[in-house]
């Protein structure tokens, strides 16, 4: 299971994450905190579905969501930042989007993800647009970031 080889790398190398949810809801979290001993890795978790959560938890700029919405890579990487700060950790990972079965825009159909990996003060970004239902458009948005996360751990 990758997600167990994530905490082992994560807690080989003495590093700690959290994340900052508002499209997976908590998933990835979870998906970590399945793991027996991930406390030693996993530091927090905030689910921001509204953007006064955004806004004033996580500290993503008013501007931000007014010029970019809150479904865009800007946003992503202020909420991972965000994460980083007020859990204390050298990781952190964001997740915005549309899963469906409404929402969505032209520019950003359902399906569409911004997941940011914010990683010892460095971000990257991961704009994909997934295919299937709601359930599927998070588990899919939480196998990326565990797969990318893995990469960047490896090459430590």
């Amino acid at each position: 299971m990758r997600a167990k080889y994530l905490i082992e790398l994560l807690t080989k190398n003495n590093l700690h994450i959290s994340s900052a949810e508002s499209l997976t809801g908590g998933l990835f979290s979870k998906t970590l905190t399945d793991i027996p001993g991930s406390s030693a890795a996993v530091n927090g978790c905030i689910v921001s579905y509204i953007n006064d959560v955004k806004m004033n938890v996580l500290g993503v700029k008013k501007e931000t969501i007014e010029k970019y919405t809150e479904v865009s890579k800007e946003c992503a990487e202020e909420m991972a930042r965000g994460a980083a700060k007020l859990f204390k950790s050298e990781i952190a990972v964001s997740f915005t989007g549309y899963a469906g079965p409404g929402g969505g825009t032209d520019k950003n159909p359902v399906g569409s993800a911004y997941i940011c990996i914010f990683f010892k003060g460095k971000t990257k970004i991961f704009a994909n647009i997934y295919n299937g239902d709601r359930n599927s458009v998070r588990e899919q948005c939480v196998n990326t970031a565990i797969k990318e996360l893995i990469s960047l751990t490896e090459q430590l």
